[in-house]
């Protein structure tokens, strides 16, 4: 009998987070915190912007914090996915420079409105801080270590620790996120820049300048 009850449990747990409603929720409060901020959002705006009753918010989430901590999850999960290489070789660095960036900088954009919304609450609430350090560190980690992969193969000479130059990258991408945010003309353009700066800070040429000194040392082989 106690293993039937341990099963359903987990079966009635599985359910509630699959759930429709639940996403249905989560999308109202994204929406909400975003519109109102953290501090002026209260369960109440989130079951009336969902339609649902406070009850039904009870069955997903046990507080606004809980939902709130839910979509942080899903933001950073969304920054991690932005650095998964699908059909590149991991080792070409422009290739991986420019898919990497652009994927990032479309999911700062994407996001935009609720980091925002993250860190005006982490100056405040150790808590919320610790969501936002939690966002930002994992893509970082992943990226530093990306950079000594290079390093040590000697395809990079890095203009600084590995760990630095992923937080440049990071920060340099923030910077430019809101502009794009405002004027998605400017993507493409602010993709490139942004891939030649990396690159830079990485210790490889700009692809236009690898292209260039390789033919000339073929022209030269050739000359002699």
């Amino acid at each position: 009998m106690a293993g039937e009850r341990k099963a359903w449990s987990t079966r009635e747990k599985r359910d509630r987070e699959d759930s429709a409603t639940r996403a249905h929720l989560l999308r109202a409060a994204r929406a909400v915190f975003e519109r109102r901020g953290y501090a002026r959002t209260t369960i109440a705006d989130i079951t009336a912007a969902a339609g649902v009753g406070r009850a039904t918010f009870y069955v997903y989430f046990a507080s606004k914090e809980a939902v709130f901590g839910v979509l942080a999850g899903e933001v950073r999960d969304g920054f991690l996915a932005a650095q998964e290489l699908h059909g590149l070789d991991a080792d070409d660095p422009y290739a991986v420079a420019e898919a990497t960036i652009a994927a990032y900088l479309d999911a700062y954009v994407e996001h935009l409105a609720f980091l925002t919304v993250l860190e005006h609450q982490a100056l405040t609430d150790p808590a919320m801080y610790a969501l936002r350090e939690e966002i930002h560190a994992r893509p970082r980690e992943r990226g530093a270590r990306y950079v000594a992969h290079l390093a040590r193969r000697g395809v990079a000479h890095p203009a600084a620790s590995p760990e630095a130059v992923a937080t440049a990258a990071g920060g340099m991408i923030a910077v430019f996120a809101p502009g794009v945010a405002q004027d998605p003309g400017t993507r493409a353009g602010t993709v490139a820049q942004l891939t030649d700066m990396y690159l830079r800070l990485l210790g490889v040429a700009p692809a236009a300048q690898g292209a260039a000194a390789d033919r000339t040392g073929s022209e030269d082989g050739r000359r002699r």
